[in-house]
């Protein structure tokens, strides 16, 4: 939302700072204010690579054509896009509906990046959904899309926890020679393991020529 001459002295300012490596936007304006996104705009952008902007479309409706033509701006640029959503209760909790909006993305050349289980906001409870919901919703996608298409499902944990990958569990058991799996269709498989292995054991010998312990 800021100026472009705004834009370019910060990015300037943080390109210029030794152990800054790569510098990543987080924005919805491609969704909501898509006509911010000019070529003008993505001129000054690409001088400051390796830059990631993170978009935010939580719908498949809000991919419109102008969002489309905005995503299209950045990514001509040579900017990668990931999205970044969030599960909302009556919006997009729903396997159908989510599996529209990552296909879509992909189309906009934008790979679906997070997918958040809802912050404990004050004023949002009507939009929380159950973790399980989240699950399941990935489940449906594995097997069934694009891998491309298939977003990470993180909570961020309270008080600080930091991100948490939540995932489905394909794991039915380890043992010693295989891991038996289960697949997208409830099939079982078995992967077998290589051999553990174990380090023989070494025995300290001291100057007279014999390992310890002997007399």
């Amino acid at each position: 939302m800021l100026t472009e001459s705004e834009i370019e002295f910060l990015l300037k300012e943080l390109s210029s700072i030794p152990h800054v490596e790569i510098i990543r936007i987080g924005t919805r304006v491609p969704c909501t204010f898509p006509h911010r996104i000019t070529p003008r705009l993505c001129s000054i952008l690409k001088k400051y690579h390796p830059l990631y902007v993170n978009v935010h479309f939580n719908h498949p409706r809000e991919i419109t054509e102008e969002s489309e033509r905005a995503c299209g701006l950045l990514s001509d640029a040579g900017i990668p896009l990931g999205n970044q959503s969030v599960l909302l209760k009556g919006v997009n909790d729903d396997p159908k509906t989510m599996r529209d909006l990552v296909q879509r993305l992909l189309k906009i050349r934008v790979k679906p990046y997070y997918l958040y289980q809802l912050d404990l906001v004050k004023g949002t409870q009507h939009f929380r959904t159950r973790v399980e919901t989240g699950i399941r919703i990935i489940d449906s996608l594995l097997g069934h899309t694009s891998g491309l298409a298939i977003p990470q499902f993180i909570i961020d944990a309270p008080n600080g926890g930091g991100k948490i990958p939540i995932n489905p569990d394909y794991v039915v058991s380890y043992e010693e020679d295989r891991v038996i799996l289960k697949n997208f269709e409830g099939n079982v498989c078995i992967y077998p393991q290589i051999p553990s292995f174990k380090a023989p054991e070494i025995k300290a010998v001291t100057r007279t020529g014999k390992t310890e312990g002997e007399a």
